[in-house]
């Protein structure tokens, strides 16, 4: 039997004729993870969640070694976070509307309908004003389904996912903190940061959701895990922007209903 031999990265791999080489979904999965958006983010969550585990430790720590009377912030590899009050359910909620049907889910669940429509993804539902509008209603679901789903696990599990800036000085820790916030939360009156789990399933709730709902049924549980990293990395960048973009309640990204309701230690814009 003649079998043709495959040369990738030297590596090499036989493939005989009655092998099966063409399965769509181990395709997919593998054209994804060679990507370097794939990579990148299979490396940045692995991150996450290691110091997410790094910081829960640390913090458990800390709490264990303060005084009873203490009302001193927690020590997060060595820089000293904001003095952390719990925020009320009234700031909870607002951020919960922000969060999901505020501008920014609307902008971009329609900035992903036209990525969507430049590649065409899903091909079922065609082109024009008519494919558009079902890809810009299917993003902004996931992402509605996604939030609903994190404050939702959140509030039963007594945690808070809102996000804190980082007082610490310099790009790279400010970075690592926004990196780090897209995995964790704060959790007792003292505030100690734990590895979240409504934060990591709340990117995959929503594309889950899709994908066994609305999308072709071709589609399945890999398609909504690469979409769920997608949403997940999306997220990152968010963290990002609120960590470096916003700079005071009376900035530009203030008047552009950029509100800083992710840190409860400012006080809330008069109603």
């Amino acid at each position: 039997m003649i079998c043709a031999l495959h040369i990738r990265k030297s590596r090499s791999t036989r493939i005989c004729p009655g092998d099966r080489v063409h399965d769509p979904d181990r395709r997919l999965l593998r054209t994804f993870f060679d990507t370097k958006i794939g990579r990148g983010l299979f490396l940045l969550s692995t991150a996450a969640v290691v110091a997410g585990l790094s910081v829960t430790a640390r913090s458990q720590s800390s709490s264990d070694t303060e005084d009873s009377s203490g009302a001193e912030a927690t020590t997060i590899s060595g820089q000293l976070d904001q003095t952390y009050a719990r925020p009320t359910h009234r700031t909870k909620v607002k951020n919960y509307l922000f969060d999901a049907y505020g501008p920014f889910p609307i902008a971009g669940a329609a900035f992903a309908a036209g990525i969507n429509q430049l590649s065409n993804t899903p091909p079922d539902w065609h082109q024009g004003a008519e494919g558009f509008s079902k890809r810009f209603g299917s993003n902004f679901a996931i992402a509605t389904i996604g939030t609903t789903t994190r404050f939702g696990l959140a509030e039963a599990l007594k945690e808070d996912t809102l996000y804190y800036r980082c007082e610490c000085s310099g790009v790279w820790p400010r970075l690592g903190h926004a990196v780090i916030s897209t995995l964790t939360a704060r959790r007792g009156e003292d505030g100690h940061r734990i590895f979240s789990v409504p934060a990591l399933l709340g990117p995959y709730a929503g594309s889950m959701t899709a994908v066994h709902g609305w999308y072709p049924d071709r589609y399945n549980a890999k398609d909504a895990f690469r979409m769920g990293n997608y949403t997940l990395l999306a997220n990152v960048g968010g963290n990002i922007a609120l960590e470096f973009l916003y700079s005071g309640p009376r900035s530009l990204l203030s008047r552009l209903h950029l509100k800083n309701w992710h840190n409860s230690q400012v006080e809330e814009p008069s109603q």
